[in-house]
């Protein structure tokens, strides 16, 4: 049995999975917003974003984990968020995909898991890898044929980077490893060995 890691306070994670049996996680566009509105409410507690990408069957999230010192008082100023109590980082990623799921079901009066479990996690301990996710986030809706560069996709990160909108990703940072705007969609732009990074994350 292959050994789940840990989600240890203070990391970067590439978080991501997949349908089971071949569904769709979204068909519609309210489904993307909903996912989002959700991940908000049970991850935004206990991580940072810097990337993420909602494809059709899959989706691929980059995230900081907080320092428990940073969500810890949470915990103690929002015990309780609606009937959820704030658990850990692991336990707050298994409320968004059961939420979502049990919505999903009821929405479209279906049964049965939605997701993959466990869900996969992949610990980025470096800056060149954590670009090379952030690429491989962006140019994932490109890879599978959806749009021709990643500013033509609505349902990642991407165009909030280039934005200049309030928002709670870490934009600045991001776009900072590139060296800026100008160099951010210039590499973005580049053709990018997808196969090699599917082959590093284990997909």
């Amino acid at each position: 049995m292959q050994k789940i890691e840990k989600l240890e306070y203070g990391q970067f994670y590439h978080i991501y999975n997949h349908a089971v049996g071949g569904r769709d996680l979204f068909r519609i566009p309210d489904n993307y917003e909903y996912f989002l509105g959700l991940y908000d409410k049970y991850i935004s507690s206990v991580a940072d974003t810097y990337a993420w990408v909602l494809m059709k069957n899959h989706f691929h999230i980059l995230v900081r984990i907080n320092d428990f010192i940073d969500i810890t008082p949470d915990r103690v100023q929002n015990p309780v968020w609606g009937n959820n109590k704030i658990g850990t980082p692991s336990q707050q990623f298994s409320k968004l995909f059961n939420s979502y799921a049990q919505a999903y079901n009821k929405y479209y009066e279906t049964r049965g898991a939605l997701f993959e479990r466990p869900f996969k996690r992949k610990l980025i301990d470096n800056k060149y890898y954590l670009k090379q996710v952030i690429l491989y986030i962006h140019n994932n809706p490109v890879h599978h044929g959806f749009c021709e560069y990643p500013d033509e996709y609505p349902w990642s990160s991407y165009l909030t980077c280039v934005s200049i909108k309030p928002t709670k990703l870490q934009r600045e940072k991001v776009v900072g490893w590139f060296d800026g705007n100008a160099s951010f969609k210039t590499t973005h732009n580049e053709k990018f060995n997808m196969n090699e990074m599917d082959d590093w994350l284990g997909m």
